[in-house]
């Protein structure tokens, strides 16, 4: 098993930029891949952003591509994702996941994805 612990969100104009965190406990010596995805009222959720865990491997999808960065820290079982020059259609409920095989390249699918985030909101005013 794989907790996930998720910090920051909040609200911030467009143009501005936004840090989330999630912390990791368990069993994370099993986890292949992170991932954070996000949903927006009426659409579905969309993978943005993933990092396999070994070799240090990003992806993103072509929304976010230059203005998101994932990253982790290995000393802290901490995955991050800088978020800069936000707009409004970046609003959305943030989750990060965990994954010990993924199936899909790039890994944002996320029916790879067990252990997930309780969630952390985003709002982008214009």
């Amino acid at each position: 098993q794989v907790q996930l612990v998720q910090s920051g969100g909040g609200s911030v104009q467009a143009g501005g930029s936004l840090r989330l965190s999630c912390a990791a406990s368990g069993y994370t010596h099993s986890t292949a891949s992170m991932c954070w995805f996000r949903q927006a009222p009426g659409k579905e959720r969309e993978g943005v952003a993933a990092i396999y865990t070994g070799g240090g491997n990003t992806y993103y999808a072509d929304t976010v591509k230059g203005r998101f960065t994932v990253s982790q820290d290995n000393a802290k079982n901490t995955l991050y994702l800088q978020m800069n020059n936000l707009n409004a259609e970046d609003t959305a409920m943030y989750y990060c996941a965990a994954a010990s095989v993924t199936t899909t390249f790039p890994p944002l699918a996320s029916w790879d994805y067990s252990y997930w985030g309780q969630g952390t909101q985003v709002t982008v005013s214009s």
